[in-house]
């Protein structure tokens, strides 16, 4: 029941995640909202770290962006770039909160010192894959000084949220999670019911 239970977990915020890249991402770009994806980057990182917070186990944050991004290729255009980026942030974050938040109790500087060097190696990894292995046209006519910008503008402001959110979120998880493990049938049913609403309401819209 445990592991279903976590699969569940992971597909539930992975859909949060990619509800918030598909709609929140849709307005913010539609209205000119400059650096959205910083926004959309900082919302992530909380739901990164409220699943870290529920399933605490190497891996799961990588999980759990592969079901972000499927959301989004599920109910959106498909931008492989942006399903990209969704990818490595779960993927970088995966390492780094491996590395800082093992334990299963809130340790701000730590889990702040995850989230403040996920952003930046997020940024990093996927402005230079983008740009340099996949030459996407949009990334090699923008050049090194784009590339420059995504890591360090963007990465910081990405990474002065992730500061604060990280350890907010991991916080948040670890109290769901005691509170699911008193009564983790009523959990599962819930969290599945969450994810078919998340994904009719993606459908209906």
């Amino acid at each position: 029941m445990r592991k279903l239970q976590n699969w569940a977990w992971l597909l539930l915020f992975g859909s949060l995640w990619g509800i918030n890249e598909v709609f929140v991402g849709d307005v913010l770009s539609q209205n000119n909202v400059p650096r959205y994806s910083v926004i959309l980057a900082a919302m992530a990182f909380l739901i990164l770290a409220v699943g870290r917070g529920v399933v605490n186990r190497p891996g799961s944050s990588t999980v759990l962006g592969i079901f972000a991004a499927l959301f989004k290729l599920a109910n959106a255009a498909p931008f492989y770039c942006h399903l990209l980026g969704i990818f490595m942030m779960g993927l970088i974050f995966d390492a780094f909160a491996t590395w800082f938040m093992k334990e299963d109790k809130l340790r701000v500087f730590r889990s702040a010192a995850a989230g403040f060097m996920s952003a930046i190696g997020s940024n990093a990894a996927f402005a230079l894959v983008i740009t340099y292995v996949i030459n996407y046209k949009y990334w090699v006519a923008g050049g090194l000084p784009k590339v420059i910008d995504h890591i360090f503008v963007s990465g910081s402001l990405g990474a002065a949220a992730a500061l604060i959110l990280v350890p907010l979120g991991f916080w948040i998880g670890i109290s769901g999670s005691w509170l699911s493990d008193r009564r983790p049938q009523w959990t599962y049913a819930g969290t599945m019911g969450g994810v078919v609403l998340l994904y009719a309401i993606a459908r209906f819209l």
